[in-house]
């Protein structure tokens, strides 16, 4: 099974396509998570010092 597919490949056995939605749609998932690992961090260090 292959991860990505190529645009002119003929298969049937793959999870993403590269193209510009794929592109997209990864881009926005990482900038989410991003997001979410910040928070989590930053409500860390806010509780530590919360409790001060």
């Amino acid at each position: 099974m292959k991860f990505i597919k190529e645009k002119n490949e003929d298969r049937q056995d793959y999870l993403f396509q590269k193209d510009k939605k794929t592109v997209i749609i990864a881009r926005v998932i990482g900038f989410v998570l991003l997001i979410l690992i910040s928070a989590v961090i930053v409500s860390g260090i806010d509780f530590e010092y919360s409790n001060l």
